[in-house]
């Protein structure tokens, strides 16, 4: 399985998936800037990803920091408030933070130094990296017992092995059930308007010899309604108390199809994707993107230049419209209120 995330000397190493599937290329990034920016970018990608990308870079800072012991917790705060502003839907970034967070603070009342510091800052990101694999596969165990045999699963963005630091969640669920033999074909959605479906679902389906059809989005209806459908996966950036997900653009819109085809809808996704602090979607940011990416592909307008872009990069899928969420500990059904009760993210 390819490597998204790795530390080399003092830098954190990237995958660059904005390259993908045309080159696989890594960046590195020696400051929390060059970290920051490759999240904000899409270079990096994936809630689960994105924050253990975050914790590597707080950790490789602090390594890298040569100021006195007494300005080291400020340094820390203000590089947390950098990576803190990249990404403000996907909850992992802050569960992540918060993680690495409490470390910190550990260490630096205990006195340790500057290395010292840094080093346990560093265990503590691959320890987290470790974790993410390891429950993306207990999230494909529990997911696949869901499929029957001959599937035909439908997905859109991309929840794989590229979003994670491994395996992958809503991929994850794929990957088990292909390993049964229970898949027949997986209907990937293209994913406008960064085609995270078309450039790395595809991909990584194609190198583990998945059976993959690509589709652009507006052909989901029309699929469904031939029956070539019979389950539908996505992965989730949040999850609010009451079950309401936000996840890439687009995904709504399936389950709405999802429910007029009577075609069960599941999120896959970490419990640390799970925010009990925001009672349902209205209480979810959504990141607005950039025009151009909506005006244009890879430097090529295909529209009015000027034109007006409206470019939510999520949207939130009701609760109600949302048949299970396949975590690590197991598929919870609605009502969600109450099956989420007494959970704390990460747990």
């Amino acid at each position: 399985m390819i490597r998204t995330l790795f530390f080399d000397d003092e830098a954190v190493i990237i995958l660059d998936q904005s390259q993908l599937p045309d080159k696989v290329e890594y960046l590195r990034c020696e400051t929390v800037e060059e970290v920051a920016q490759a999240i904000k970018k899409l270079n990096v990608r994936g809630a689960p990803l994105i924050g253990v990308t975050a914790a590597f870079g707080l950790a490789m800072a602090v390594t890298n920091y040569q100021g006195e012991r007494a300005g080291i917790h400020d340094y820390f705060r203000q590089t947390r408030t950098t990576l803190a502003s990249t990404r403000p839907t996907a909850v992992n970034l802050f569960w992540a933070l918060e993680r690495m967070e409490k470390v910190f603070t550990q260490e630096f009342v205990r006195q340790a130094n500057r290395e010292q510091i840094g080093e346990r800052l560093k265990q503590e990101a691959i320890k987290m990296y470790e974790e993410d694999i390891a429950i993306n596969r207990a999230i494909g165990q529990y997911g696949q017992i869901l499929l029957a045999e001959d599937s035909q699963v439908m997905t859109i963005c991309n929840a794989g092995a590229l979003a994670t630091c491994g395996y992958g969640t809503a991929l994850g669920v794929i990957r088990a059930a292909a390993d049964q033999g229970k898949i027949k074909k997986v209907w990937a959605c293209e994913t406008r308007p960064v085609l995270q479906g078309a450039r790395l679902t595809v991909w990584e389906l194609m190198q583990d010899k998945i059976p993959v059809t690509l589709i652009s989005d507006n052909m989901a209806a029309y699929v469904m309604q031939l029956g070539q459908v019979n389950t539908v996966i996505a992965g989730a950036d949040r999850i609010a108390a009451n079950g309401d997900t936000a996840n890439k653009i687009g995904t709504y819109a399936l389950a709405v199809l999802a429910a007029y085809h009577q075609i069960p809808f599941y999120i896959a996704a970490p419990l640390s994707t799970l925010d009990l602090k925001s009672a349902s979607g209205s209480d979810i940011p959504v990141e607005q993107r950039p025009p151009e990416e909506i005006r244009e592909f890879r430097g090529m307008y295909f529209t009015v230049p000027e034109v007006e872009v409206f470019n939510p990069a999520f949207d939130i899928t009701p609760h109600h419209l949302i048949t299970g969420v396949i975590t690590e500990k197991g598929i919870f059904k609605p009502p969600y209120d109450i099956a989420f009760k007494g959970l704390r993210s990460g747990e």
